[in-house]
C-alpha cells in the first residue's frame, strides 16, 4: 500500500496549488514551477514524513477537496474504523411509525429495502403514517460554502438523508416521470422536481427549488420509506412530515449501517462526495460532544483531533468550518497537509481506487 500516501500527495499539489485558491499577494514565487503555480504553493515529501521538495510550505490557503482527509481522521479517531451508523424506528400507540435519523449517510436504497426487510420480520404490517424525527441534528445554517443549484454535489445534510438527499429521475418525451434507478421506487417528490425540466435521465438535488433543507430531507426520507414499506407489504396510510418519537414509543428497531466507517470512507475518497463528508464531520462532532449534531460541535472536534495528531503548533495552520471542502473560509498549509497525510497512513486502505 505504499502508493496510497502518493496519491493523496498528488491530490495535494493538484488542488493547494490552484490558482483557484489563491494566496496573499504577498507570497513568493515557486522557482521552476511558474507553469503550474502562479499563486500557490506545493510539497512532495517521502513516506516516512521527511520533506524533500516545496514552495510556500506555511501559506495558508484554501484546500478544496484535500480537507477531507482531514474529516476522515478525526472521524477514524473519534469514531473508529469500524463504527456503524444508527437510525432507530419506533411505533406509538396508534401504531404510527417514526423514523429517528442520526446522520447515517449510507441509506440508500438498497439499505431501505432490507430495513422493510427486517420491520416486517418482526410483525410490522400496517401504520396509519410514517413520520420522520430528525431531532439529533440542530444545525445552525447551511453547510457553509454551499450554493443553492439543482446539482447533486449542492444537496442539503440532515439527521435523516436518504440517497445522498438526490433524486434520480427518468422523462420520457410524453412527459412520464418514472424513477431513474431500478432499485428505487418512484415518489410523489420526482414528479415534483422534474415537472419542468426538459426530457432524459437527470439526477437532482432534493432542494432545486429552493425548498427548506429540514422539511425537504423528511419528507424525501418518508415518502422513499413508504414506498419501500408498501413493496414488502407493510401498508402505510400516508406520511405525516416532522415529529419527535413521543415518550411511550416501541423500538421496533435500531438499524446499524451495512457498511463500516472505513467503507464509507472508501466511497468518500473514491467519489469525493461532500454529502458524506459533512455528515461524518457532524456526527464526529456528536460523538465527541453529544447530540445534537451541530456546526460548531463537529469544528471543535475537528480541531482537537488535529491538535492531537498533529502536533499544537502545525494545527494552527489548519482552519476547518466544514468537512467537505465547499467553504472558502477553510485554510491549510501544504506543511500541515503533508503531515496529516503521514499521520493519516494507518488508515490508508480508504485510498483505495477500485
Amino acid at each position: 500500500m505504499r502508493t496510497a500516501p502518493l496519491i493523496a500527495a498528488a491530490l495535494l499539489v493538484g488542488l493547494i496549488a490552484s490558482p483557484l485558491y489563491a494566496a496573499p499577494a504577498k507570497q513568493s514565487a515557486c522557482p521552476g514551477m511558474n507553469d503550474l503555480i502562479t499563486r500557490g504553493s506545493y510539497g512532495v515529501a517521502e513516506t516516512s514524513g521527511k520533506i524533500i521538495a516545496g514552495c510556500n510550505l506555511d501559506e495558508p490557503l484554501m484546500p478544496a477537496s484535500i480537507i477531507k482527509v482531514a474529516t476522515v481522521l478525526a472521524a477514524m479517531r473519534t469514531l473508529g474504523p469500524d463504527f456503524c451508523f444508527t437510525t432507530e424506528f419506533y411505533r406509538d400507540r396508534e401504531g404510527n411509525i417514526y423514523i429517528k435519523g442520526y446522520g447515517d449517510p449510507s441509506l440508500v436504497s438498497e439499505e431501505l429495502a432490507l430495513i422493510a426487510e427486517r420491520l416486517r420480520a418482526r410483525g410490522l404490517r400496517h401504520a396509519p403514517a410514517v413520520y420522520v424525527d430528525d431531532t439529533a441534528f440542530a444545525l445552525e445554517g447551511p453547510v457553509p460554502g454551499q450554493t443553492m443549484t439543482d446539482n447533486p454535489y449542492d444537496a442539503p445534510v440532515g439527521a435523516l438523508a436518504v440517497n445522498f438527499n438526490t433524486v434520480a429521475v427518468f422523462k420520457d418525451k410524453h412527459g412520464n416521470i418514472v424513477s431513474g434507478e431500478a432499485q428505487t421506487p418512484t415518489i410523489p417528490l420526482m414528479h415534483e422536481l422534474a415537472a419542468r425540466r426538459a426530457p432524459g435521465r437527470m439526477r437532482l438535488n432534493i432542494c432545486l427549488d429552493g425548498a427548506n433543507a429540514a422539511e425537504r430531507s423528511a419528507r424525501h426520507g418518508a415518502e422513499l420509506f413508504r414506498a419501500f414499506f408498501q413493496n414488502k407489504g407493510i401498508d402505510v396510510g400516508r406520511t405525516g412530515g416532522r415529529r419527535p418519537v413521543p415518550q411511550g414509543a416501541e423500538l421496533l428497531l435500531r438499524h446499524q449501517s451495512t457498511m463500516r466507517l472505513t467503507e464509507i470512507s472508501e466511497g468518500l475518497m473514491r467519489s469525493s462526495s461532500n454529502f458524506t463528508a459533512n455528515l461524518i464531520f457532524l456526527v464526529t462532532g456528536a460523538k465527541r460532544y453529544g447530540y445534537p449534531a451541530t456546526w460548531a460541535k463537529a469544528r471543535r472536534a475537528l480541531e482537537e483531533e488535529m491538535a492531537a495528531a498533529l502536533g499544537p503548533e502545525t494545527a494552527r495552520a489548519m482552519r476547518v468550518t466544514e468537512g467537505s471542502g465547499l467553504s472558502r473560509e477553510s485554510r491549510v498549509s501544504a506543511r500541515a497537509m503533508l503531515t496529516l497525510l503521514q499521520r493519516f497512513r494507518p488508515y490508508r486502505e480508504v485510498f483505495k481506487t477500485q
